[in-house]
């Protein structure tokens, strides 16, 4: 009797507890990387004394959001072909060193880092229009403008190797090199720490100083992920840099487009929400816009927590997805949603502690720290307003049900613009607070709606692409 196993004797998805935390945790460290250096930068920023340069730099931030995470398609698709072409490659008897069998993966790398550079340089050189334009777009203020100005002037020689950071991530990702991640993004908040405080403090520099910490760890992050990736591929740095035209024909690059143009209307969309209220938190004024830009840093840390949940999630799901065992994927969704709970309560908990701490350690400028402490609860609780939005993320984005995503995007952009609008003109910036809280709330109700009637109906499938 043969002792080959048949497909539908593969062992079961491991759905443990144990197992959802340990996909879980090397992301989560990996995330918490980079929003640890933006609060450094702010914390530094905040202790200049001047409102308007912390509100400038609040501005440049999430205009520089605005500009490059709707170009992070680069980290999704360099995911999904590079895991597609590892899975391929898992296959191939032929290969025989380990050397021939990761080659294939090059080109993919080679094509994302392209596109990365020439996105950037077209932005570079949009850079006077790019800033003027933007800063009028989020309302910013005289002084807060000229403070942004300043940041995003030297800020902007860096937007290529930011680009190229998310073709690295979505690369090391798609191949389950989450350690690799670790080291490229823990580099460059640790070095762009060090910088930021050196030409701060020893150099004097001011927010000049601030951005060119940022601007120079980036590139030295380049440099670290083009030496991970040819250790990781066995290669020398001649063949890192060798490329075959036949790699870069139009089709293979249009595909990086194709694959991901429903995630990127996704986070346009996600994005210009938050560039909104920035926008309003900039009409109300510096000290306002101030200190939303440090209580908003809450959202960002614990967001990128989260996301390391949301990724098992979204890995533990697709494979369910894969299999068609939906008796498993609804075991995946329980208990993926258990630890992101659990998890969000744990960060609450520790934002309710820390958080007398964090604001004098942000800012010394009194007006800003009072309004900030005055506001604290709507940021405490974040976390758990916020949990479901990026567990369901994971979900669906492990189903690869882009329409989904896409369509839940799009019924989010007509409900919170005019609601946020009402309540901001209403309650000023307890409107701006509740605003933030019904974008996060309402992204949750509206994909929990679309996975609602799947289960209703017993067609899972039907949310996957044909």
């Amino acid at each position: 009797m043969s002792t080959a196993q048949s497909p539908q004797a593969r062992p079961p998805i491991d759905t443990r507890y144990a197992h959802i935390i340990a996909i879980a945790i090397p992301v989560l460290l990996a995330n918490l990387a980079m929003p640890l250096q933006s609060v450094i930068d702010t914390a530094v920023v905040g202790n200049m004394n001047e409102a308007s340069k912390l509100a400038g730099m609040g501005l440049a931030i999430q205009l520089l959001s605005l500009l490059l995470v709707s170009f992070n398609f680069l980290q999704y698709a360099s995911s999904g072909l590079s895991a597609q072409a590892l899975g391929q490659l898992a296959d191939n008897a032929e290969s025989t060193t380990n050397q021939q069998k990761l080659a294939p993966l090059l080109p993919i790398l080679q094509r994302a880092l392209l596109l990365a550079v020439g996105i950037g340089l077209v932005l570079l050189l949009a850079k006077p229009w790019l800033i003027d334009f933007g800063l009028q777009a989020l309302s910013a203020n005289p002084a807060s403008s000229v403070a942004a100005k300043t940041y995003l002037d030297v800020r902007f020689w860096g937007v290529v190797a930011e680009l190229m950071n998310f073709a690295f991530i979505g690369w090391f990702a798609g191949q389950g090199k989450t350690r690799y991640m670790l080291y490229q993004q823990g580099f460059i908040a640790l070095l762009n720490i060090v910088l930021t405080l050196f030409f701060v403090y020893g150099m004097q520099l001011d927010l000049v100083g601030v951005a060119l910490g940022t601007t120079i760890a980036f590139w030295s992050g380049v440099v670290l992920a083009l030496w991970l990736s040819r250790r990781h591929l066995q290669l020398s740095w001649s063949s890192l840099f060798t490329a075959d035209s036949k790699d870069f024909a139009k089709h293979k690059m249009l595909r990086l487009f194709s694959l991901n143009k429903d995630i990127f209307v996704r986070t346009l969309i996600l994005t210009l929400s938050f560039a909104w209220i920035t926008r309003l938190s900039a009409q109300s004024g510096d000290l306002i816009l101030a200190a939303n830009a440090i209580l908003l840093q809450v959202l960002s840390i614990s967001a990128f927590a989260l996301d390391g949940v949301a990724v098992s999630a979204e890995t533990l799901s697709g494979q369910a997805a894969g299999r068609r065992d939906w008796v498993r994927f609804r075991i995946i969704v329980k208990r993926t949603g258990i630890v992101s709970y659990a998890l969000a309560i744990i960060l609450s908990a520790i934002w309710w502690v820390a958080m007398p701490t964090y604001l004098q350690l942000v800012t010394n400028i009194d007006s800003v720290f009072a309004l900030a402490d005055a506001y604290k609860g709507y940021a405490i609780l974040l976390p758990l307003v916020g949990v479901g939005a990026y567990w369901l993320d994971g979900i669906f984005f492990g189903l690869t049900a882009g329409h989904i995503i896409r369509n839940a995007a799009l019924i989010l952009a007509v409900l919170f613009f005019p609601l946020s609008w009402l309540l901001f003109q209403q309650y000023d910036m307890t409107g701006i607070w509740l605003g933030v809280w019904c974008l996060l709330l309402l992204r949750m109700l509206i994909l929990s709606a679309f996975l609602y009637r799947a289960q209703m109906t017993g067609s899972y499938e039907k949310l996957q692409p044909s």
